[in-house]
C-alpha cells in the first residue's frame, strides 16, 4: 500500500500502474470534506515521491463516484474573512493542479455520479473513461455559486467556451453519451468494462502510444479564442443566460464572467480569478438562501426515510374522485410506477381522470423524456372503474370528491367497508379537518390527510396531515407512498389550512387590506413578482380560483376568527358575489383571452377597478416597500405561529413546505429564513410599524422572546 487514510487509499495494481481510489469510511457516498481534501493532497504527494510509478487510475469504491463537496462545511467556510476564503480555496485548487502536473498519465474511472468538486476531479485527470450508467456535471449554480475547484477553468479549454457556458449555466447531470460527445469524456463503456478500458487506456498513455502531456496542454493554456470570438460567445450567452436566471439568481451569469476574464490567462492565473469570483457569490443572501434550502432538504429526505422502517409496501393504490386533480394524481402514481385504480360514479368524470393523465403522459413523450412504450404501460397501469370490485386489494386509497365534509365522510365510510382492515385511507383535502374526518371511520388509526397541490404533476409538495387519531403506520405508508411519486412530503398536524393555506391566507389578507386603502391590484403583482413570486397575488387568486378563496378565507375565519375573520365585503366577496370566478370562467380580478396555443392570457378589465371601488375604505399612498410588507409580515407572522403551535416541528420543514406549496421565492429561502435575513428583532421591530392593520401583524410573545436573546431560526 503506498498511501492508506479514511477516505483514500492508493495501492500497486499492476506494471507500475497505482489505483487512487475514493471510498470515504462511514459514508454511503464520496465528498470532497476537509478529510477527503487532505487525504488527497498526501495521496498526491506520495506518488510524486514514488519513481516506481508509471501511470494513475482513479477510482471509486462506492456506487457514485464523488458527488461534490460536503456543503455542510461550506456554511462554516463562508463565514470566513474574504481573504482567508480565498486562500483556502487556492490552497485546495494546488491539489488538484498537482495531482494534473504529475509527471504520469492519469484516468478517471467514472463509474458513478460526479458532480460538482467529484467532477473537477475528473477533469484535472488526463483521460477519463465513464459508465454508460454513470452522470456528470457542474449544478453548483443552483446553491448560488458556481464551480471553484477549477471547473470554470478547465472545462471550457476541454469542451469549448458555448458547451462549457451551456453545462455550468444549466447545472443539469449530463448522460455519458452527452458527455462524450461533447468531449468531456474519452470513451464511454458498460459498467463492468470500466476497470479493465481504463487500464488499457492507461498502458497506451505509459507506452506512448496517446500522447497524454499533449492532451493535458489545453488545460494549462488561455482559451484559444480571439478577441472578436471571445466577445461573440461571451455576450450573446451572458445576454441570453440573464434572460433565462433573472435578476434574482446572479451566479450562471457570474460564472461566464469568470471564464471570459480568464479567458487569457493560464490555468494557475485563471484559478486565481475562479477563486475572486467563487468567494464574491458565497457571500451573498442568495448563496446562504439556496444553500440552507438544500440542507432544508436533505433535512427532509432524512426524516422521510425515518418512516421507512415501519410503512407497509404500496404495490397497488386507488383515487376516488376522477376528473382533473384525480387524473393527475393517478398519472402521477402510474408513471413513477405504481399501480392504480380510478373510481368515479360518473363516466364522463372517469373519462376527464383518464384524458387528464393521457395528456400529462403525452407532454412526456413529446419531450422525450418518456417512450410510447412506457407511455403505453403507464396509461395500462391506470385501471378506470364505476365500481368498488378491486379495491379489496388496494393498500392505499386516495380520496379526492369533492371538498364537503358530508359527501367526504360518507364516501371515505363505504369505502372503508369494501378494503382490507390494514389498508390505509387518506383524504386530499386542503382544508378540513383530519379528524373531523375521521369521526365517520371505524378505524380511524388507518386514515390520514394526504394533500396534493394543483397542477400535481407539477408541485413537489404533498402535506401528510395527522390527525387526533391517526397512527404512525397510516403516517409512515403515506409519506412512503408521496416519495415514491417522486413528492417531497412533509408532516403536519391538524388545523384549518394545514400548513400551506394557513399561512397562505394571511398573505391574502395583506393583499385584501392593500385593495381597502384603494392600490391598483395590478401594481400589487408586479411589485410581489419582483420581490420574487411566480405570480402576484390577484393573478394567483384567479389561477386558485376565486370561490375556492371565498371558502378557504370562511374556513380560516372561523378557525382563527380573532385575525382571520373580517369585517364587511372584500374584494373576494365583490368576485364571488359577480360571478367573476377566475381562469375558470375566464373573468376575475383580470379578464382571460386564449393565446396562439390555446392556453389563459390576463388582460386588464377595466370591470373589475369599477367593481374594487365598492370596497375602498380610504385612499392611502403607500410605498412599494410597504406594499412588500402589508404582504409578507402576516405570511411571515402565521408561519411562526405554525412553528410554535407544532403544526410542523422544525423551521426547515415550515420553509420547504412554503416553497414546495406556493412557490416562496427560492432565492429567500423560505418566510423563517426571511426573517433571519432581516434579523429577528429588526423583524418584530418592523412589524410594530404596522401595528393599527390588526392580529395579522402582531408579533408572538415568543419571538419577541427571540428578538430580545438575540436568537435565530437557522443557526
Amino acid at each position: 500500500m503506498i498511501y492508506e487514510g479514511k477516505a483514500i487509499t492508493v495501492k500497486a495494481l499492476e506494471s507500475g500502474i497505482v489505483e487512487l481510489n475514493f471510498d470515504l469510511k462511514g459514508e454511503s457516498v464520496n465528498k470532497f470534506n476537509r478529510l477527503t481534501l487532505n487525504e488527497l493532497r498526501q495521496s498526491v504527494d506520495a506518488i510524486k515521491a514514488d519513481g516506481s510509478i508509471k501511470g494513475v487510475i482513479v477510482t471509486s469504491g462506492k456506487d457514485v463516484f464523488i458527488v461534490g463537496a460536503d456543503i455542510t462545511e461550506f456554511v462554516e467556510n463562508f463565514k470566513l474573512p474574504d481573504e482567508e476564503l480565498v486562500a483556502g480555496n487556492l490552497e485546495a485548487n494546488k491539489i488538484f493542479s498537482d495531482f494534473e502536473d504529475l509527471n504520469v498519465p492519469t484516468v478517471a474511472a467514472i463509474n458513478g455520479i460526479a458532480l460538482g468538486g467529484g467532477f473537477e476531479m475528473c477533469l484535472a485527470a488526463d483521460y477519463r473513461v465513464m459508465s454508460a450508467t454513470a452522470k456528470v456535471g457542474l449544478p453548483e449554480v443552483k446553491l448560488g455559486i458556481y464551480p471553484g475547484f477549477g471547473g470554470t477553468v478547465r472545462l471550457p479549454r476541454l469542451i469549448g467556451t458555448d458547451n462549457a457556458i451551456e453545462w455550468i449555466a444549466a447545472s443539469k447531470e449530463n448522460r455519458a453519451e452527452d458527455a462524450l460527445k461533447a468531449g468531456a469524456v474519452d470513451a464511454v463503456v458498460a459498467p463492468d468494462k470500466l476497470q479493465a478500458a481504463a487500464l488499457d487506456l492507461i498502458k497506451r498513455a505509459i507506452s506512448g502510444e496517446l500522447d497524454y502531456k499533449a492532451k493535458r496542454q489545453p488545460k494549462l493554456d488561455k482559451i484559444k479564442l480571439n478577441a472578436i470570438e471571445q466577445m461573440m460567445a461571451f455576450e450573446t450567452a451572458k445576454g441570453f443566460v440573464a434572460g433565462q436566471a433573472g435578476p434574482n439568481y446572479p451566479a450562471p451569469v457570474e460564472a461566464i464572467k469568470t471564464i471570459q476574464k480568464a479567458a487569457n490567462f493560464g490555468r494557475d492565473k485563471a484559478l486565481e480569478v475562479e477563486a475572486a469570483g467563487f468567494v464574491k457569490l458565497a457571500k451573498t443572501s442568495v448563496a446562504a438562501s439556496l444553500i440552507g434550502l438544500f440542507l432544508n432538504d436533505q433535512e427532509l429526505k432524512k426524516k422521510a426515510k425515518h418512516h421507512d422502517e415501519i410503512a407497509k409496501d404500496v404495490k397497488l393504490a386507488a383515487v376516488l374522485g376522477a376528473g382533473i386533480m384525480g387524473g393527475g394524481i393517478a398519472y402521477q402514481s402510474a408513471v413513477k410506477g405504481t399501480p392504480i385504480l380510478m373510481k368515479d360514479i360518473r363516466e364522463d368524470g372517469i373519462q376527464t381522470g383518464l384524458n387528464e393523465a393521457s395528456k400529462l403522459l403525452g407532454k412526456r413523450v413529446e419531450k422525450g423524456r418518456l417512450t410510447p412504450a412506457k407511455m403505453a404501460e403507464a396509461l395500462n397501469a391506470i385501471r378506470p372503474t364505476m365500481s368498488y370490485g378491486d379495491f379489496g386489494n388496494a393498500d392505499i386509497v386516495v380520496e379526492a370528491v369533492v371538498e364537503n365534509p358530508k359527501v367526504k365522510q360518507a364516501v371515505l365510510a363505504e369505502v372503508e367497508g369494501v378494503v382490507r382492515e390494514d389498508a390505509i385511507l387518506t383524504s386530499n383535502t386542503s382544508t378540513i379537518s383530519i379528524s373531523l374526518l375521521a369521526k365517520a371511520l371505524k378505524r380511524p388509526e388507518n386514515f390520514c390527510g394526504m394533500h396534493f397541490f394543483n397542477p400535481v404533476h407539477m408541485m413537489p409538495l404533498v402535506e401528510v396531515i395527522r390527525g387526533e387519531k391517526s397512527g404512525d403506520v397510516a403516517i409512515a405508508t403515506t409519506v412512503a407512498y408521496a416519495k415514491k411519486m417522486g413528492k417531497t412530503p412533509v408532516v403536519v398536524n391538524d388545523c384549518p389550512g394545514f400548513l400551506v393555506n394557513r399561512v397562505l391566507f394571511p398573505y391574502f389578507g395583506g393583499f385584501s387590506k392593500l385593495l381597502e386603502f384603494g392600490v391598483d391590484f395590478t401594481r400589487i403583482d408586479k411589485v410581489m413578482e419582483k420581490f420574487g413570486w411566480p405570480m402576484g397575488p390577484a393573478y394567483l387568486s384567479d389561477v386558485v380560483g376565486i370561490d375556492t378563496g371565498h371558502h378557504g378565507r370562511d374556513v380560516m375565519a372561523e378557525g382563527f376568527p380573532d385575525r382571520m375573520a373580517v369585517e364587511g365585503r372584500t374584494a373576494v366577496d365583490v368576485m364571488y358575489e359577480a360571478d367573476r370566478l377566475g381562469q375558470k370562467n375566464g373573468k376575475g380580478f383580470y379578464a382571460y383571452e386564449t393565446d396562439k396555443r390555446g392556453k389563459p392570457k390576463k388582460v386588464v378589465d377595466p370591470q373589475s377597478y369599477e367593481l374594487l371601488k365598492q370596497i375602498i375604505r380610504e385612499e392611502r399612498e403607500l410605498t412599494d416597500e410597504d406594499i412588500i410588507n402589508f404582504m409578507m409580515i402576516p405570511l411571515c407572522m402565521e408561519t411562526v405561529r405554525c412553528l410554535e403551535d407544532g403544526i410542523v416541528d422544525t423551521a426547515a420543514e415550515a420553509d420547504m413546505g412554503l416553497i414546495y406549496g406556493i412557490g416562496f421565492p427560492p432565492f429567500r429561502g423560505g418566510a423563517l429564513r426571511y426573517i433571519d435575513s432581516i434579523g429577528v428583532a429588526e423583524f418584530v421591530a418592523l412589524a410594530d410599524k404596522y401595528a393599527e392593520l390588526g392580529a395579522l401583524y402582531q408579533p408572538t410573545e415568543k419571538l419577541r422572546e427571540m428578538a430580545k436573546n438575540g436568537q435565530k431560526f437557522f443557526g
